[in-house]
């Protein structure tokens, strides 16, 4: 059997995870899927970074667990949370929702977590990056054959080379989007140098990996929620890093911490926060666990790194 290089493992896991459907809170209630229409995007830009290669389904949505998650997506959109310009503290952040790289967590993962960036002062741009194709027929993506689950990676880094061969359709809407910010950062009162990135589970992967593979788009800080917790290549100026992470996520929750310890050995500043519960895709969810106050944790953060604060 040929190897896989780590990125690899950790898509086909990822995927893997969204086929399980434990990619969603277990506390939830409703887990049936309902097709909906394609809400309204209101403001949403596209990048222009051409239909996804060889899609022959176009893109659906459908509603789980009270959530609206999108699907087949094959042209990637950035869809603009701005602060009020008086509160406005120059910084932005991408964010960029989860669903193993076959669906998005639009509003979990997404839209609510944009609004709460803006309100505290952060423009905030919901990426709907481009997506692996599915069976265009909801009830045949709900009941898949369902394929074994790898094994967690747990040895070797993740570099440059392997993460843009995993995901490099997605890498290219990510380096879009930080283009298409700094191109009209003047319009938005951003500073260009103040753009981050935050990413839930394959946003997460996502996040890392544009860090990684993608040089020009210079994050600022990044932030880690619910993703793999791989080893990975540090630079010397890697940004900060912020994880989150629930004990009990059955994906990354006995994973070891090797991102953590990668960004500590390279001497670069990161802060983890492991809950003892919440699962996997706790998001934006109200939850009674004490995974719900990892937003707050990371505005904190941001504002100890000057990002809520406007510049003088």
């Amino acid at each position: 059997m040929t190897a896989l290089c780590p990125a690899t493992r950790l898509v086909t896991f990822l995927v893997a995870l969204a086929i399980s459907g434990c990619t969603i809170p277990a506390m939830a209630q409703n887990d049936g899927m309902i097709e909906i229409e394609i809400p309204a995007q209101p403001g949403s830009i596209p990048l222009d970074t051409g239909p996804l290669p060889g899609a022959t389904t176009g893109e659906s949505w459908h509603s789980q667990y009270g959530s609206p998650f999108a699907r087949n997506v094959t042209e990637a959109t950035l869809m603009p949370f701005l602060p009020d310009p008086a509160n406005a503290s120059g910084a932005a952040v991408i964010v960029a929702p989860g669903g193993g790289f076959r669906t998005l967590s639009m509003k979990n993962e997404g839209w609510a977590v944009a609004k709460s960036l803006a309100e505290r002062g952060v423009a905030a741009f919901v990426l709907k990056y481009r997506l692996n194709q599915t069976p265009a027929d909801l009830a045949e993506f709900a009941n898949p054959q369902r394929p074994g689950m790898p094994r967690p990676l747990r040895q070797g880094k993740l570099t440059a080379e392997q993460a843009s061969a995993a995901i490099k359709p997605q890498l290219d809407d990510s380096r879009a989007a930080f283009a298409l910010i700094r191109s009209r950062a003047g319009e938005w009162g951003i500073d260009p140098d103040r753009i981050g990135m935050i990413g839930f589970s394959a946003g997460a992967m996502l996040t890392i990996s544009t860090e990684l593979a993608v040089k020009d788009a210079d994050p600022a800080f990044l932030g880690d929620i619910y993703g793999p917790m791989t080893e990975t290549v540090v630079a010397p100026d890697a940004p900060p890093l912020f994880v989150a992470l629930a004990a009990d996520d059955p994906l990354f929750g006995n994973a070891g911490y090797g991102i953590i310890q990668s960004w500590r050995d390279a001497g670069r500043p990161v802060e983890f926060h492991l809950y003892e519960q919440g699962g996997h895709g706790f998001g934006m969810y109200d939850k009674t666990t004490t995974s719900t106050g990892w937003f707050d944790a990371f505005a904190s953060w941001l504002k100890m790194h000057g990002f809520l604060d406007r510049e003088q």
